[in-house]
């Protein structure tokens, strides 16, 4: 190009200035050639999106909310779960306590009886005697 004809040097990877009625030609002969060229056919069910509809694409945007949300509610809730969890085993750990010491109790009170007894007989034994 000869600067001396008015049309400015193109550098290198720049495009060269088209005029507005090329540059619109350019664009509709592009579009007709998209336009013409057939769309190729999906090469697995995959790509198939006939079954895809537009409710169908809310639908799993909803769900995916949704999911994430039920992920969110169980994240806050295992907090509570835990605590719930802690309490039940404090009160089986009191539970058995309570028991162990009814236990133990009960053991001291067949002693002493079991004492009480045997002092009742010698004093009897004593007596008869």
């Amino acid at each position: 190009m000869n600067p001396a004809h008015g049309a400015r040097a193109v550098r290198r990877g720049e495009q060269p200035l088209l005029d507005s009625s090329l540059r619109r030609s350019v664009r509709i002969a592009a579009a007709k050639a998209d336009a013409a060229r057939p769309a190729p056919f999906p090469s697995t069910h995959h790509e198939q999106d006939h079954h895809m509809t537009a409710a169908a694409t809310v639908r799993a945007e909803q769900t995916t909310e949704l999911q994430i949300q039920n992920r969110t509610l169980e994240m806050q809730l295992l907090h509570e779960s835990l605590a719930r969890a802690h309490m039940q085993e404090r009160l089986h750990e009191a539970e058995h306590q309570r028991l162990v010491t009814r236990v133990a109790r009960a053991r001291r009170l067949k002693q002493r009886a079991e004492r009480a007894s045997l002092r009742a007989r010698k004093a009897l034994a004593v007596a008869l005697m």
